[in-house]
């Protein structure tokens, strides 16, 4: 009997400890810098393009992309599109409708973007940065 409450103890235990571990991602608005868009069990931050209509065309939009991740723009509008970084430096290539990009990395904070073929669509990528008290020495971000 004893060995079945020690048992009971450890899994109830390791239950909350895994409920506690927590990603420093705060409900709320998503997207906004407050309120990083957490990433996918995969590591990925993912980016729906939704419509034809400016700034409200992706979601989330601002993405915020925690250092180190990659992003993946998904279309879930019921036309083609294909997201450009401003500067050029990233291309999607065109997305039909249902289809993902490439995980792709951003380099830089506030990376501003928008559909070449619609270009009235626009977003921005913010760069996460460590949380206070996230940091272990030299670490940090």
């Amino acid at each position: 009997m004893r060995a079945l409450v020690t048992a009971g103890t450890a899994i109830a235990l390791g239950l909350v400890m895994s409920g506690c571990s927590g990603s420093g991602y705060s409900a709320g608005p998503s997207g906004s810098p407050a309120n990083p868009t957490p990433p996918s069990a995969s590591g990925v931050v993912t980016v729906d393009v939704v419509a034809v209509n400016g700034a409200q065309s992706f979601s989330p939009n601002p993405a915020t992309l925690p250092s180190g991740q990659r992003i993946v723009w998904h279309n879930v509008d019921t036309i083609t599109h294909r997201v450009v970084l401003n500067d050029g430096t990233l291309d999607t290539g065109n997305l039909g409708p249902g289809a993902s990009s490439a995980p792709m990395a951003i380099v830089g904070a506030g990376a501003p973007y928008h559909c070449s073929i619609h270009p009235e669509m626009i977003g921005s990528i913010n760069q996460a940065t460590a949380n206070p008290g996230t940091c272990q020495g030299a670490y940090c971000d």
